[in-house]
């Protein structure tokens, strides 16, 4: 297989799609994901099925530098003028949706405890990458964006430890009292934690080795080792890459006081690789799914989105946020793709008997989420007055 001719095709059909997308006044993002559909090996297949997989490599590193540059903007200076208010409403804005779906499943759709507690956890996860990739587009600035940014980052872990604990308690209710363990309690925040550190470790690093970096090719290079070195290592050792990358970017924004050129250095490269990403994206959305979603489906994308804007307005009533945050943070937060893919498949793994249909209804609503997802965030910082270009 000619891989560097597919990645050829990929980026230059993602590219002419966000520039086509752009006369229709639609974020670029929605170009990519359009593109990947349209070539991929479910209409077109310019990309055969096969080469899917094979291009996971290309996504996973771009996870990577999204995740990194998420967290070079956790500068804590700058998260004490927001205020602690963010935990809040990132907790709200996450819970929320997962008790809203599971009530759904439970009394509008009679599912068993078991299943809606399952299928709820995974409606806690957010993806960030679409939503940076309209900010960066529009240039979005303002009290919106400041609060969206720490919310997403903060999103990930709450998922993670959510999910953990909706699962270990579905697992009670199947199997007793013996599916509980200390491990299945403990997975969750060791996930968590070892990001965190191992992030922390080769954020440290990365800062000193820069000390001694004498050109701006030199930081680069620095910059994009260390990123997919601890995409690598958080892969082989079950951390969550994403959080890890954060926790670089947070480190560098912090110790530096968010002054190194390892925070700009690497705008100019990853372009082409988000155009990659999003393409590849569309690449896996397979619409013929979303046949067989049905009702409990549509049911699961309505409700998560209810739970996502309801939770994110009352965390940010309770912690009095500004009027424009409080009216439309919700509706950036609509995204949803990798990380609950991935959920979906755990879910498979520990509960055999929904995995299944958990996960098709969650890849049925990744596609969903993933083409509206992007307009919701636009309408949102236009809205809110966000925007510094035009539409």
């Amino acid at each position: 297989m000619n891989w560097l001719y597919i990645l050829g095709i990929v980026i230059l059909a993602g590219m002419f799609c966000g520039v086509l997308v752009g006369y229709l006044k639609l974020p670029k993002v929605t170009g990519y994901l359009l593109a990947g559909i349209v070539i991929g090996p479910f209409v077109l297949r310019f990309v055969p099925k096969e080469a899917v997989e094979g291009l996971e490599l290309i996504s996973q590193a771009a996870l990577g530098f999204i995740a990194y540059s998420i967290g070079s903007s956790l500068n804590f200076k700058n998260l004490k003028k927001i205020g602690s208010g963010i935990i809040i409403i990132a907790l709200f804005e996450a819970l929320m949706a997962v008790v809203v779906v599971t009530l759904v499943m439970v009394f509008v759709f009679g599912q068993p405890l078991a299943f809606s507690l399952a299928i709820g956890a995974i409606a806690s996860a957010t993806a960030p990458a679409a939503t940076l990739m309209v900010l960066k587009q529009y240039n979005a600035k303002g009290p919106l964006v400041n609060t969206l940014i720490p919310v997403v980052a903060i999103d990930d872990a709450i998922a993670v430890i959510a999910f953990g604990i909706c699962l270990a308690a579905a697992q009670v209710l199947i199997q007793g009292s013996e599916a509980l363990t200390i491990m299945s309690i403990a997975k969750p925040f060791i996930e968590i934690g070892g990001s965190i550190l191992l992030g922390g470790v080769l954020g440290c690093a990365l800062t000193l080795a820069n000390k001694k970096s004498t050109s701006k090719d030199q930081t680069m290079s620095l910059a994009i080792g260390v990123i997919l070195l601890a995409v690598g290592i958080s892969e082989s050792i079950e951390l969550s890459s994403i959080l890890t990358c954060m926790a670089i970017g947070s480190v560098i924004s912090n110790v530096t006081n968010g002054k190194s050129r390892l925070l700009t250095v690497l705008d100019s490269f990853t372009n082409p690789i988000f155009i990659a990403f999003f393409t590849i994206s569309g690449l896996a959305l397979d619409l013929s799914v979303l046949k067989s979603v049905g009702l409990i489906g549509l049911g699961y994308v309505f409700a998560r989105v209810i739970g996502k804007v309801l939770g994110a307005y009352l965390g940010c009533r309770l912690t009095k946020s500004e009027p424009v945050v409080q009216k439309y943070l919700g509706f950036t937060l609509v995204p949803q793709a990798g990380v609950a893919i991935g959920l979906s498949l755990l879910v498979g793994e520990a509960l055999p008997a929904y995995g299944p249909e958990i996960r098709t209804i969650i890849l049925s609503a990744t596609v969903i989420y993933e083409l509206v997802g992007p307009l919701c965030t636009k309408f949102a910082i236009f809205k809110a007055g966000e925007a510094q270009v035009d539409q």
